[in-house]
């Protein structure tokens, strides 16, 4: 028989970020996005940066950009539920294909997102290309029963694809820090 400390260390979630390689990656995205973010203000001459909710420039964006940022928004909510709740019941398994789908749609809406180099791919649609081909292989992992790379495969597309991808959409002069920031 369980014991109820049992039961509700079993329901406590684990959240995966915390593991080293992870904190690793966010801790190098975070000190290279702070690092490229000053580099930036200072060629502009230092101004002062507050928030400022603006979506004006959303709105007239390109459909391709809306269904991106819907995407990514969605992904990212249900990507933060999926990390911080109890893996493996039929709730995951639910959020997590609506996961794959909205993280998919992300992915392939942003092949028709350019700007950052001209009118060309950026090193982004690189993580775009290993999203599409990282996401179908976390799933068949999961269906063949193999937790511990599905686990690595997903957190892997979490934590690269959707938090240090998306941290770099916050760049000055881009269109996410014009939505929320001024300078």
């Amino acid at each position: 028989m369980h014991s109820p400390e049992l039961s509700l260390r079993a329901r406590l979630p684990r959240i995966r970020l915390g593991r080293p390689s992870n904190r690793l990656v966010i801790g190098i995205a975070v000190s290279a996005y702070l690092i490229i973010s000053w580099m930036i203000l200072k060629a502009n001459g230092n101004p002062p940066v507050r928030f400022h909710l603006d979506a004006s420039r959303l709105i007239d964006a390109s459909i391709a950009i809306k269904i991106h940022v819907a995407g990514a928004l969605s992904a990212f909510v249900i990507g933060t539920v999926l990390m911080l709740g109890v893996k493996g019941r039929g709730l995951h398994k639910t959020l997590g294909y609506g996961w794959v789908v909205a993280m998919m749609v992300t992915a392939v809406s942003s092949f028709f997102v350019v700007g950052l180099n001209g009118n060309h791919f950026s090193w982004i649609h690189g993580i775009s290309a290993w999203t599409v081909i990282g996401l179908p292989m976390g799933v068949a992992a999961a269906r063949r029963k193999d937790i511990a790379k599905h686990r690595k495969h997903m957190t892997g597309m979490f934590v690269g694809a959707m938090l240090v991808a998306g941290l770099f959409t916050f760049l000055p002069g881009r269109m996410m820090w014009s939505i929320f920031f001024t300078a």
